[in-house]
């Protein structure tokens, strides 16, 4: 074996760009920078927004609405989708958990009545619309309403 016959390692790492190594190296003059100005410098960190001292458009254009922190998010069920639950069963927050009709409780559950029930259950829940009251009672089920 003689050092003729041994092969380089392959290198993984990429080298690090040397800028400003003169003309011949790709990247000399300006050092890949383009021409004056605050982007030529060292330092210049401008935001993304920024345009040049321009009014940005975020605040060129009108502000609208509203976003009322104190609303409250209901986990939304319907009246088809409890209607799988055995008669006289207790249907609460963990039973809906459970079968994977709801993924969170976030603020409360509210019943709806889209879809029809046959047999009486217990339905315990933070909300109903009018038709899903209905419809339960008119199973001869129950609902409870939690405060």
């Amino acid at each position: 074996m003689n050092l003729t016959d041994i092969k380089a390692i392959p290198f993984y790492r990429k080298r690090k760009k040397r800028v400003g190594r003169g003309r011949g190296s790709g990247i000399g003059k300006t050092s890949g920078r383009g021409g004056k100005g605050a982007t030529a410098r060292s330092g210049n960190e401008t935001k993304i927004q920024f345009e040049g001292g321009q009014t940005p458009l975020f605040r060129r254009l009108p502000k609208r609405g509203f976003n009322n922190p104190f609303k409250k998010r209901y986990a939304i069920i319907n009246i088809k989708d409890i209607a799988q639950f055995e008669k006289d069963t207790i249907v609460d927050f963990g039973k809906l958990k459970d079968a994977g009709l709801i993924r969170k409780v976030l603020d409360g559950v509210k019943v709806l009545g889209e879809g029809e029930i046959k047999n009486p259950l217990t339905v315990i829940a933070n909300k109903f619309s009018k038709v899903a009251l209905e419809k339960i009672k008119a199973a001869g089920g129950e609902a409870k309403i939690l405060s």
